[in-house]
């Protein structure tokens, strides 16, 4: 594989140039690659290519469009962090108050082995993860102030406190190495099955890094697979060879995940931000059509009424 040279402003322009891309004001599109990075814009041409195979541009795909689709992915990824931070507080909170209730809320009570599965099979997970939330106890007693009080003030952490330093990796691996007992009562807040939760908070704890990290949203694909839904069927979701198109391991399934995580409040609001920043995008593209768009997210056309199917949890 050839090696990728440095290629200064101009050189980047010119480059998207022979590819067939109208960049009307190139002073501009350089300030806007020097401060945003050409390779995170470039990311988003594959859109406007006129096939997989074709590196060229689509007649008529500008600079200006490129860099809507970019603003666009910006926006929609801090809509969909902040909706992700809320289940993130949420879930921490239900998983605290269950292991606080059941085994203390001490971290040398609820810090033990017999607090978490017996499965032999998931032991030394468990023995890994009690370790790190023991370094978390270490390391944020000198710094995170409510922690440091807790320690200095009454000499242990409550896990109430102490869900609040960890990550939702460390939350989600938690809550698959629990009791099934208390995987139960977890899952019974959210009026879901205890397996099916398991893999909703791992693929929301690995789009909460993807947007922390800034990386593209909007034609993420993961490896993991949501299981098919009512949403699935009420929203009338094509199928091929049996299996649905949209909403399985897409945009469309996280915002399905959201739909019955979030409060009814919270997730309306959700979807009217992303449908507000769909039709600002829509305005200022026009060399190909939003269907496109919306097929790269997973999204059905209809996916504004996914707000009118009942809900799975009232909060």
């Amino acid at each position: 594989m050839a090696e990728k040279k440095f290629k200064n402003l101009s050189e980047q322009i010119e480059i998207m140039k022979s590819k067939g891309l109208i960049i009307n004001d190139e002073e501009d599109a350089k300030v806007i690659l020097l401060r945003e990075n050409y390779f995170f814009i470039n990311g988003y041409r594959y859109i406007f290519m006129k096939s997989k195979n074709d590196k060229k541009f689509v007649s008529g795909a500008t600079f200006d469009e490129l860099y809507a689709l970019f603003t666009f992915d910006r926006r929609f990824r801090n809509i969909i962090f902040k909706n992700v931070l809320i289940i993130e507080n949420n879930i921490k909170s239900v998983i605290s108050y269950q292991l606080s209730k059941k085994y203390g809320y001490r971290d040398k009570d609820y810090l033990r082995p017999e607090s978490f599965s017996l499965d032999r099979k998931k032991s030394r997970q468990v023995n890994d993860l009690i370790h790190k939330m023991k370094r978390q106890v270490r390391v944020n007693g000198q710094k995170h102030s409510a922690t440091m009080h807790y320690i200095n003030n009454y000499g242990y952490v409550p896990l109430w406190i102490l869900v609040k330093v960890l990550s939702f990796g460390i939350i989600s691996e938690m809550y698959s190495i629990l009791k099934p007992e208390d995987q139960l009562v977890i899952a019974d807040y959210y009026d879901l099955d205890i397996h099916v939760l398991e893999n909703y908070l791992a693929l929301l704890s690995n789009y909460r890094n993807l947007c922390a990290h800034e990386d593209i949203l909007f034609d993420n694909k993961t490896q993991r697979f949501i299981d098919d839904t009512k949403y699935h069927k009420c929203l009338d979701i094509p199928t091929m060879d049996g299996e649905y198109i949209y909403g399985k391991n897409d945009l469309f399934a996280l915002i399905i995940i959201l739909k019955q995580m979030l409060s009814d409040e919270e997730f309306r609001l959700l979807i009217y931000e992303i449908g507000y920043e769909l039709d600002i995008l829509d305005g200022k593209v026009e060399s190909i059509p939003q269907s496109k768009i919306l097929d790269a997210m997973g999204f059905p056309e209809n996916f504004r009424d996914i707000v009118k199917i009942e809900g799975d949890i009232k909060l």
